[in-house]
């Protein structure tokens, strides 16, 4: 795993597609939880509750990753890590 987490750049473009989806998600759900709640069926009702946790998760787990980038790129040679990457 640390080869994956190794390349500043990549983590950012990680972070950025999992806040996005992490924003989608928490936008369906509070859409199919409490928007059209009446016109769905109990399991998507459910599903769509559900989205309402992971969501949010998503969009913290993306800004830790954000983070861990901002970090990575704080230090010297990052650029090196990047290129071996």
């Amino acid at each position: 795993m640390q080869g994956f987490f190794s390349s500043p750049q990549r983590n950012l473009a990680h972070s950025a597609s999992l806040m996005m989806a992490g924003a989608g998600m928490l936008l369906t759900g509070i859409a199919g939880a409490y928007v059209v709640d009446g016109l769905l069926v109990l399991p998507l009702v459910v599903v769509a509750h559900g989205l309402t946790i992971l969501g949010p998760t998503s969009i913290k787990l993306g800004y830790v990753l954000r983070l861990i980038a901002q970090r990575q790129m704080r230090q010297p040679g990052w650029e090196a890590a990047c290129v071996a990457a």
